[in-house]
């Protein structure tokens, strides 16, 4: 395992997850051997999908490796692209672990409203009620507001005395249910419920929210509410910063240097409910194809999950028009509508989506950062080539 070295350039919990200014840690770089290595030659059994994967890796700033998967009913296919390891050039698969980023999201989203369903939360209820140690100023703030991101909470992720901490230890052991004590002496940054504004703070309010109404914690809820249900057996949310193996190794793109290997760069403890899980694509495809058919809970909690605000996109954009709902957004593409998620952190992107009533379910997993504020056009190329693979989910053809 490399030793840390300073990083060349930004916030390794990029935009959303750390963004007030450059934070120093990525792994050495690797060898220029290493960063040569490709994928062997193999068959193309997906035609137009499989050439625009390729044709993403081999983008100015892409990813190292992509891994796709489509699911309807039983037939399930998986389209990939370059490597989920330079150093070895192992071909990414369905059971390699990855980091999430905040498609975590959507699993406290899953917690908070099986806990609804069950009667021991109520979307009305307010930070107030249920965490009375949080600021006073914060406490009109409703569950309800917290899931769809118009609580106007700070985030914590963006405050200097958080970023400053990581900067001087990225690998720093966070006590998770401390974090919003970083901004603990701000405002509210507009009246709850006025306005949508995306905020890591938001669900780590859910998961303490959560907790304060059942005495368990939240590491306990997904196991018994989300992991079990849904049959996930390779999904965690821990708290160092190793990876399971084996693993899609995330790297850090900027060329002309050549990729960091940084898939152990950051503790998983300063995001938590927010984005520090880890999970397969072959886990993620079970996730999403019951929260977003509603697996978890009864018709009542689906409709107002699915009260939708217009226009309000996920971090980074989905495909096609993006409105969010209770901790998931619907993108409406040329060929129908998904419901799902997506997250960017170091190294990693994300997209997981399944039609309303779950059927059919895609994951499309990237090893590298893509997001609007680093790379804007090959973030428009990444949202192009992912709405072509829900036309071919929708179409039922590739």
């Amino acid at each position: 395992m490399p030793s840390p070295t300073p990083s060349r350039r930004r916030s390794p919990l990029g935009p959303r997850l750390g963004a007030a200014s450059l934070i120093a840690a990525c792994l050495a770089l690797l060898s220029p051997a290493a960063a040569g290595a490709a994928a062997p030659p193999g068959p193309r059994p997906h035609g137009p999908l499989q050439e625009q994967l390729e044709e993403l890796v081999r983008s100015p700033g892409g990813p190292p490796g992509v891994i796709a998967v489509l699911r309807d009913g039983r037939d399930k296919r998986v389209v990939r692209a370059g490597v989920a390891d330079l150093a070895t050039g192992r071909r990414p698969a369905p059971d390699d672990h990855m980091r999430i980023a905040s498609a975590a999201k959507a699993f406290s989203g899953a917690v908070a409203l099986s806990l609804v369903q069950r009667g021991e939360l109520r979307l009305d209820d307010t930070l107030g009620e249920r965490l009375p140690r949080l600021p006073e100023a914060w406490g009109a703030v409703t569950l309800r507001q917290l899931l769809n991101h118009t609580s106007g909470l700070p985030d914590y992720s963006q405050a200097p005395a958080f970023v400053e901490t990581v900067q001087a230890d990225p690998r720093h052991r966070f006590d998770s249910r401390q974090l919003l004590d970083f901004v603990a002496d701000e405002p509210l940054r507009f009246p709850p419920g006025s306005q949508y504004e995306y905020s890591n703070s938001d669900n780590i309010a859910v998961a303490l929210m959560a907790e304060a109404a059942t005495g368990v914690r939240y590491e306990r809820l997904l196991a018994e509410l989300v992991y079990r249900p849904l049959g996930l057996r390779d999904t965690s949310l821990p708290q160092g910063y190793r990876m399971p193996q084996p693993y899609l190794h995330g790297y850090d793109v900027s060329p002309p240097e050549p990729p960091e290997d940084v898939s152990e760069v950051l503790s998983m403890s300063g995001v938590w409910a927010s984005g520090g899980i880890v999970s397969t694509p072959a886990d993620m495809i079970r996730f999403i194809r019951g929260y977003a058919g509603g697996r978890l809970y009864g018709d009542d909690v689906v409709r107002e999950q699915r009260r939708w605000i217009p226009g309000a996109a996920s971090e980074p954009a989905g495909p096609g028009r993006n409105d969010a709902g209770l901790a998931i957004f619907r993108y409406t593409t040329r060929c129908g509508v998904v419901l799902g998620h997506t997250g960017n952190t170091l190294g990693y992107t994300q997209l997981i989506a399944a039609t309303p009533d779950g059927r059919r379910s895609l994951t499309f997993s990237a090893t590298t950062q893509i997001n609007q504020a680093l790379k804007p056009d090959l973030l428009r190329q990444l949202r192009a080539v992912q709405e072509n693979f829900v036309c071919a989910l929708l179409r039922d053809r590739g």
